[in-house]
């Protein structure tokens, strides 16, 4: 049996839960209707996975889902809201086409998701902010961003939870607003890959050339494994950057016969984390599973298996952001 490492590796698993807070505009739910909808397959059937290979999760959640109710949406919005120089990147301005309550709109509420998470040892909620705001979109400000997290923060506590961590949307991670996440709570966010490829930059800078390289690198290793050491999450400061190391693409029926390299790409990257005591950050949407579940749970169900074999042969463990930064704020008192 081959020598452990001193310290174990760990995987860390992290989802950007918005529903349609995420994909405002009437093409995008045209294309991605339906995968918005099966997020109410795709979380049971992923909380059922999670349980039985013990895997802690991360739960990054939009603000606007923790209700049951659209009068309590709106009882809670925050006063000062970003100016975006693209309108049509506000929520706020959708407000009249939400429905009454969930059951009547299961594109805007989340809360019945929200609670069977919850149910579940090991998960942990976090915020992916209150209305999905972009960090670096023309318009916005520091003090929409405080009063956006904020909200968030307060409708959560409202219902018994703590915000520890936080997933910028679209990996608008924004240096900026660090010292507002620090005052209100947050120990935990999660950077981006460190590649030129994975630079922060507004949807204006988004290029084809860079979704293109992104896209091969998800089939073969252009850019790196992308794991870390808990001393390199530790020199960053708090709040901690746990870095993203890969997006766990949707199965995609064009690109099948490429499936064997993508999914190899990821138990590599998982193994060199487990041979080296690294952490392998690895997230995705719940949205990107709510099509072809059954192909995508395949997936996931071999990440998990391979998980647990380095688990037994290497000791990796798996642990949410908000384990990693309570570890390392005891290890700095």
């Amino acid at each position: 049996m081959a020598a452990k490492p001193t310290e174990p590796g760990k995987l860390v698993i992290s989802l950007d839960f918005e529903l349609y807070w995420g994909v405002r505009d009437q093409q995008t739910l045209q294309q991605y209707g339906a995968n918005i909808l099966g997020v109410r397959r795709a979380i049971p059937a992923m909380l059922g996975l999670f349980q039985k290979f013990g895997l802690r999760v991360t739960w990054a959640t939009v603000g606007l889902l923790f209700f049951r109710k659209k009068e309590d949406m709106l009882a809670h919005l925050p006063a000062v809201r970003p100016e975006y120089a693209d309108p049509k990147l506000s929520p706020y301005l959708a407000m009249d086409e939400v429905g009454p309550d969930e059951e009547h709109d299961p594109y805007y509420f989340g809360q019945s998701l929200i609670d069977q998470i919850r149910a579940v040892p090991g998960q942990e909620m976090a915020t992916h902010t209150f209305c999905h705001y972009y960090c670096l979109e023309r318009g916005q400000t520091p003090e929409s961003f405080r009063a956006d997290l904020e909200a968030a923060v307060r409708v959560a506590r409202e219902q018994g939870v703590e915000l520890r961590s936080l997933v910028f949307p679209r990996n608008q991670y924004n240096a900026a607003y660090l010292d507002i996440c620090r005052e209100l709570g947050i120990t935990s966010y999660r950077g981006n890959e460190q590649s030129w490829i994975y630079e922060a930059r507004n949807e204006e800078e988004q290029t084809l050339y860079k979704r293109g390289a992104r896209l091969l690198d998800a089939y073969l290793n252009l850019s790196g494994h992308h794991c870390h050491s808990l001393q390199d999450i530790a020199r960053s400061g708090q709040p901690y950057n746990i870095p993203a190391s890969r997006f766990l693409r949707p199965w995609s029926g064009r690109l099948q016969p490429l499936e064997g390299l993508r999914v190899r790409r990821m138990l590599a990257a998982m193994e060199h984390a487990a041979k080296h005591g690294l952490i392998y950050h690895l997230w995705w949407h719940p949205h990107n599973f709510g099509a072809n579940l059954e192909q995508n749970m395949a997936v996931l169900r071999r990440l998990a298996e391979h998980f647990q074999h380095l688990q037994q042969r290497y000791g990796m463990e798996s642990v949410s952001m908000r384990d990693i930064a309570d570890r390392l704020q005891q290890e700095a008192h």
